[in-house]
């Protein structure tokens, strides 16, 4: 998966020539280093592994609505309502970088990437539902995707960090 990666990023461009970090300056590929893993779905509280049913349920929206997707999400869980763009909840809310303090049901966000002028303006948010899954919504279509992949392909541009939307934590 890492090679098959990094080599898309070298065909758009975005690999610098030390094939270890991108055009950006950010590393190539964000490993989760042993000892480091995040929570996994069968630690997690009740009311966290509520969130990731209501993640599943939630159903997709248009193209650059990934913070409305995330914030549908929540507010289906009963814990009021959070509004911004991936940015803004980027900046409010996601400040931890450690995996070991990913927790499921945080919001994962980066504030830009060069994926597209919704990206580069407003970033991307997904949810962590545990065993290594961010889901976010892409395009129309929600999705489950490894978490060193969803780091890596995101923090291109800017370091992806995590936090609890609205910093109402559920732990």
């Amino acid at each position: 998966m890492r090679e098959r990666f990094l080599a898309a990023l070298r065909a758009r461009g975005l690999l610098a020539a030390d094939g270890v970090t991108t055009s950006f300056g950010q590393p190539a590929w964000r490993e989760v280093p042993a000892g480091h893993e995040p929570q996994a779905l069968m630690d997690a509280g009740a009311l966290q592994r509520r969130l990731v049913a209501c993640v599943h349920g939630t159903a997709p929206m248009g193209e650059d609505l990934c913070a409305a997707w995330v914030e549908r999400a929540f507010s289906r869980l009963g814990m009021g309502y959070v509004s911004g763009d991936a940015r803004e909840l980027y900046d409010g809310f996601c400040s931890r970088t450690d995996a070991a303090d990913l927790l499921v049901g945080m919001i994962v966000a980066v504030g830009r990437h060069p994926y597209g002028t919704g990206g580069w303006d407003h970033g991307h948010v997904g949810l962590y539902a545990g065993d290594g899954l961010v889901m976010d919504c892409v395009g129309g279509h929600v999705r489950s995707v490894p978490l060193e992949l969803w780091l890596s392909a995101y923090g291109v541009a800017s370091e992806p960090r995590w936090g609890w939307l609205g910093a109402l934590a559920l732990d």
